[in-house]
């Protein structure tokens, strides 16, 4: 089987057994949620912007227009502490060999078990240099990875650290390194050690859209942050494929079928019969769409370079980051001002303040349990 993976290759799957798939695909977006206010409630609006932080990623200049300075690297790193540099060349259309594979009822999906342990790339190489959060935010080992974040949400929260939303091409060379692997580890999938292969388990779509504590306890079945010692990339970067699904900004041409939105999911998630590669993405869900096993992890430029927060297609229509705070329903402000709160252990909301506990990422209920193999 010969399988050419171009810049991004866009899988849709369905479940037999459902009538929601892992990665549903018949609306872009998830069940509506409550409308988010033209300014934040006062319980997350701060009287005055928080002072400076001494964190290693806290901005320290005012910026250009636009931007948001990147935290300075720590001595002669070219990138903040836990951040991985990557720089090297990615290829635009790579082809893989499957050598071995099965298919997966539920999901009505082929996949691949074994490739040929070679990678070939039948595209452009583009060189690139950049930082990458070693882990899904909040980028901290031994913590979960958060979910159940907003497209803008997500962008958001990488502008109050100084960083940016990852693009699919960054992304995808972090994780599948210099060799062009389909898997971070290697040309053989496996489910143990990249947190995988979990059955369907009929989320309750109602309740997910109500951030129903319980539910999304019962559904996680993700596992800590750096607790896979064999999911690392050739960069250093963890937890790239399978455990939850990332989502990274849209780099398409405004002239594909995959370019309608600026949200694209990368990765896969927890599940059996699911893309638990590096290549693969989802172009079918928009920026409102937000999910119980839906994560993220920032970037930023290199050798404390300022990283402007926009997105490459914000930045070609002109955006400004007060809209994209306007579509998150909080601001950089703000979030800056959880962040502290969290550091302090004071990061507490109302229990029916969604808006808040979105920002605290303390939505997901005291019953879940990590996944074990």
């Amino acid at each position: 089987m010969r399988i050419v993976f171009p810049v991004a290759a866009s899988f849709v799957l369905a479940v037999a057994c459902s009538a929601a798939a892992p990665e549903p695909t018949t609306q872009t977006s998830a069940p509506p949620a409550p409308p988010a206010p033209a300014a934040p409630p006062a319980s997350v609006t701060p009287t005055a912007p928080p002072p400076p932080q001494a964190s290693a990623e806290a901005p320290e200049a005012a910026p250009p227009p636009g931007a948001v300075p990147a935290a300075p690297a720590s001595g002669p790193a070219a990138c903040p502490e836990n951040m991985k540099l990557v720089e090297g060349d990615y290829c635009t259309e790579v082809e893989h060999k499957c050598k071995k594979s099965w298919f997966d009822k539920s999901n009505k999906k082929t996949i691949c078990e074994e490739f040929e342990p070679t990678a070939t790339c039948v595209g452009k190489k583009v060189k690139k240099r950049y930082c990458i959060d070693t882990y899904e935010w909040p980028n901290k080992k031994g913590e979960r990875p958060e979910v159940m974040n907003r497209f803008h949400q997500a962008q958001i929260k990488c502008a109050a650290v100084g960083k940016r939303m990852c693009t699919e091409s960054e992304w995808t060379l972090a994780c599948e390194g210099p060799e062009m692997k389909p898997y971070p580890y290697g040309y053989i999938r496996d489910a143990t050690k990249c947190n995988g292969d979990h059955p369907w388990d009929d989320p309750k779509m109602k309740e997910v859209a109500k951030r129903d504590p319980d539910e999304l306890a019962r559904l996680w079945k993700g596992v800590r942050s750096g607790s896979q010692s064999q999911c690392i990339s050739d960069y250093g970067v963890a937890d790239m494929p399978a455990n939850t699904d990332e989502v990274v900004a849209n780099e398409q041409p405004e002239s594909s079928h995959r370019a309608k939105f600026d949200s694209v999911h990368t990765g896969g998630p927890w599940y059996k019969g699911v893309r638990n590669q590096c290549r693969p993405k989802i172009y079918t869900h928009d920026e409102d769409f937000y999910y119980y096993f839906l994560s993220f992890r920032c970037c930023a430029e290199p050798d404390g370079k300022p990283t402007d927060p926009r997105t490459p297609r914000q930045i070609k229509e002109g955006w400004t980051i007060q809209k994209v705070e306007k579509r998150a329903g909080f601001t950089v402000a703000d979030m800056q001002q959880k962040l502290e709160l969290k550091k302090q252990a004071k990061c507490t909301c109302a229990a029916g303040d969604i808006l808040c506990k979105t920002m605290c990422g303390t939505l997901l209920g005291p019953g879940a349990v990590d996944a074990t193999h």
